[in-house]
């Protein structure tokens, strides 16, 4: 034996660290599971929905399936990549990954580079992908604001201009999304933001005069937009008028008053069969709630509830530790996935205004899957250090433990 293996064998306190450290989980298993369940369920969903649409457009029932396959390989090879980068680097390149999300909101704006699909510009063609920017977008953003607040904490606390700095590139992300158009990116973006400028301190005050000016400038947007003031008043009532304006929440309906309790069983709804429009993207929650009735949707939402709920409570164990950006990152995920989640399934059972908004993890569509799997795993890399820096901290009592 070598003096140094004779070292650190004789080493008592090394040997208590490295135990230390490998009583840490590597993950946390609860947080993945959920993800994976997630986008497990919605690759089934997306089959079940997609299937007779596929088979009269494209002559082929697994067209949609493998394109959501393609996708998920891609979210999954995205979020190895994004668990893999430091936390530092996050940090430091922030700003720049924001700044390069506003041009590429530009781009798609620029005719000839953007592509339209049922009168909305907001893909860049990229070969057999279909790049959309205001998805990566929304996640750039609260690496972003996340970065500002642990630089400009005193700023942001006593002084208006510390807030109203960073809402102006917001503001003018949102207004470009806006352009697509696409109301239900920019809401949850801007909805995001200001919960984590909230988080970081802002005094109760400005925070509300912020939020009453963005308020009123959505309100302005759905009074000016004939076809946004169709969708807020037609969902009050959708069987006023359910063969146009009313038609897709109708339908939603219908589906929801067919699932019943445990629904009419997988693959046996008939909404999805040329009935409920999109049924496999931003109508997939009531493609579920027909096939798989209210069980099937409590467990849906009680899936992203807990999934909203791990990440705020990573975020506090990240502020305990003193990795303010982890914390902000963390929560900041949180609010944006759940809002997200929230809205989707809030207009398909009538509670909001009819929007394009996917499902995170489950929608058809690969730019949404792979920002909630990059998301998720940054999520992951946070809870990861934080758990290491716990088992470096902690003192020696018996047996090493570190909560879950």
């Amino acid at each position: 034996m070598t003096v140094a293996a004779r070292q650190v064998r004789g080493n008592p306190a090394r040997n208590r660290q490295r135990r230390r450290e490998r009583s840490v989980a590597p993950v946390d298993y609860a947080l993945l599971v959920c993800a994976l369940g997630l986008v497990a369920f919605g690759f089934v969903m997306v089959s079940s929905a997609s299937m007779s649409i596929a088979s009269t457009c494209c002559d082929d029932p697994f067209y949609y399936v493998t394109r959501h396959g393609l996708a998920l390989g891609l979210a999954l090879t995205g979020a190895v990549l994004a668990y893999n980068v430091p936390l530092d680097w996050w940090e430091r390149g922030g700003v720049w990954l924001f700044l390069l999300g506003l041009v590429s909101l530009v781009l798609v704006l620029v005719p000839g580079v953007g592509r339209e699909v049922n009168g909305a510009t907001r893909w860049i063609p990229l070969g057999p992908l279909n790049v959309q920017p205001s998805e990566l977008v929304k996640l750039f953003a609260t690496i972003y604001v996340s970065g500002y607040l642990v630089r400009h904490a005193d700023d942001v606390v006593n002084r208006i201009s510390g807030f109203i700095r960073p809402m102006i590139l917001i503001g003018i992300a949102g207004a470009l999304i806006l352009q697509q158009p696409d109301f239900g990116t920019t809401a949850v973006m801007l909805a995001t933001v200001m919960g984590l400028l909230f988080l970081g301190g802002v005094s109760l005050m400005p925070f509300v005069v912020l939020f009453l000016v963005v308020a009123a400038g959505l309100l302005v947007l759905v009074v000016i937009s004939p076809y946004r003031l169709q969708r807020v008043t037609s969902f009050l009532d959708p069987f006023q008028d359910p063969f146009n304006t009313g038609y897709q929440l109708s339908q939603a309906l219908i589906a929801f008053g067919r699932g019943e309790w445990l629904g009419v069983g997988l693959g046996n709804g008939i909404q999805k069969q040329f009935f409920l429009p999109e049924a496999h993207t931003d109508f997939l929650a009531s493609v579920i709630g027909e096939e798989l009735g209210l069980v099937g949707m409590l467990a849906l939402i009680a899936a992203f509830a807990f999934l909203t709920w791990r990440a705020f409570s990573i975020g506090a164990r990240a502020q305990a530790v003193g990795k303010h950006f982890a914390a902000y990152v963390a929560q900041g995920i949180g609010l944006g996935l759940g809002l997200q989640a929230f809205v989707n399934i809030g207009v398909n059972v009538g509670m909001l205004p009819t929007k394009g908004l996917t499902l995170p993890f489950m929608s058809y569509g690969s730019n949404s899957l792979i920002a909630a799997c990059m998301a998720i795993a940054i999520l992951l890399r946070i809870d990861a250090t934080v758990r290491r820096i716990q088992a470096e901290d902690r003192p020696e009592r018996g047996q090493p433990w570190v909560r879950a």
